[in-house]
């Protein structure tokens, strides 16, 4: 029995005929299409079951990965009480009203009672922590499902004491599935109307919903709706066309896939593959992504991992961060593409980035936060030479090759080397040079 609040008319209607994606939701384990790794016999989740040892459990993954639906599957499977509660609207009082129905069901029928907190999230610390009693207590089995990942977004106190399972998109052959069962269905889906659809047209189904189920059975349900409910024409190509034209692209520019697309963004184009790079520029930007982060994701790259080894690459980069705010977009998507282009091809050094945080260490946590010696310290004032400032200092302007051997480091601290370049690009001509002058220094 689901106890999903509803609202109540004093003018009750028929109801409104439910969506194909809640139609088709599965009734059994067996029918449940993805997450093998989770549900196939012997799976750790599918044991749990099994075994009706059911922990509170936090169900991580992307929209139509079939967390609702697992959550849902386990209560029935359980024959237990079911609550589910919307993380977005539910209140403390809410969840106290739920814990007293668990309480009273366990009283009277020895019922075990499981809530389900959609986008569990959403709910701010104060919330979290009065669901953490409740667990602890076993007063209620919790289910929470969210798409963020809950080692950001969940209080460790309740995390700790919640058994998480990652959830997967569905790949394209699920989706096909998926859509073959909905089109053959006769009871919940299109079965009736005896529809084929080629199989060009579902592969375009399933890659327009990028893994997710619901988008997926909603394509198919616009796409019969708009020919066999309408016109009566055949579902084509370009229909799919005109369908997908409003459907979200995969992206969540608040949440955690700003963070994997960034990442893997960064990650292309350290690793020299301009075709990725370019990819993910262009997720990003379908995405909504401000345009001035991706360039400062740029910029970074630029100077992390390419570095001296082609100095230019960080020119390019300010460049184009500089034109996307005078061009805005989407013109500036082409000065971003340039410079994510030279980016990712461009030869690559982290050395100045090395250098900079071994230096940083040393002050920071090796206590090396040492004075200038006295031969390099300011002259430019009244007193400084009679305080022996500037005493011995070598001016390299006035030696061969414009360099004198001196030391500029602190005192104590001569020899200590942080800076080590590479043999990629431009560098090399740094590294031979620095080598020569090494030499000399022997």
């Amino acid at each position: 029995m689901d106890h999903t609040q509803k609202n109540m008319s004093l003018f009750p209607e028929e109801a409104a005929p439910r969506p194909l994606a809640d139609r088709m939701r599965p009734a059994t384990l067996e029918e449940f299409i993805g997450q093998r790794r989770l549900t196939a016999p012997g799976a750790p989740l599918r044991a749990l079951i099994d075994k009706g040892k059911i922990p509170s459990i936090i169900f991580w993954g992307p929209p139509g990965s079939g967390k609702t639906t697992l959550a849902r599957l386990i209560a029935r499977s359980q024959k237990a009480e079911y609550i589910e509660v919307q993380a977005v609207a539910a209140g403390v009082a809410d969840l106290r009203a739920a814990v007293e129905s668990a309480r009273d069901q366990w009283r009277r029928h020895k019922r075990r009672t499981i809530l389900f907190i959609d986008e569990i999230h959403r709910f701010n610390k104060a919330q979290q922590d009065a669901i953490l009693p409740r667990v602890e207590d076993g007063a209620v089995t919790v289910i929470g499902a969210t798409t963020e990942n809950p080692a950001l977004e969940v209080i460790p106190a309740l995390r700790s004491r919640m058994r998480i399972f990652r959830l997967d998109r569905l790949d394209m052959e699920e989706i096909h599935s998926l859509i073959r069962r909905a089109l053959e269905d006769k009871e919940r889906g299109f079965g009736a109307l005896g529809i084929g659809l080629g199989e060009e047209i579902t592969t375009k189904m399933a890659q327009i919903s990028g893994g997710d189920a619901r988008v997926a059975l909603n394509l198919l349900e616009a796409a019969i709706h708009a020919t066999h409910g309408g016109s009566g024409g055949p579902v084509t190509m370009e229909l799919m066309d005109d369908l997908a034209r409003d459907t979200s692209i995969l992206f969540d520019k608040l949440g955690q896939e700003h963070f994997d697309h960034a990442s893997a963004f960064q990650k292309s184009l350290r690793g020299s593959d301009p075709d990725a790079a370019i990819y993910w520029l262009a997720k990003m930007i379908a995405g909504g992504e401000d345009p001035r982060f991706i360039a400062r994701r740029l910029m970074v790259t630029a100077s992390e991992d390419v570095g001296l080894a082609d100095p230019t690459a960080l020119l390019v980069a300010v460049a184009a961060a500089e034109a996307v705010d005078r061009l805005g977009m989407p013109e500036g998507r082409i000065p971003l593409a340039q410079a994510v282009i030279h980016v990712a091809s461009a030869p690559k050094s982290n050395s100045a980035y090395a250098a900079i945080d071994a230096a940083l260490e040393d002050i920071q946590k090796e206590g090396k936060s040492l004075p200038a010696p006295d031969n390099l310290k300011d002259t430019h004032y009244k007193g400084a030479r009679e305080m022996g400032f500037g005493k011995g200092y070598k001016y390299p302007h006035s030696f061969p090759g414009h360099w004198v051997e001196q030391n500029y480091m602190p005192l104590g601290m001569e020899g200590r080397r942080y800076y080590e370049p590479s043999d990629q690009g431009r560098e090399n001509a740094i590294k031979q040079r620095l080598e020569e002058l090494g030499k000399k220094r022997k």
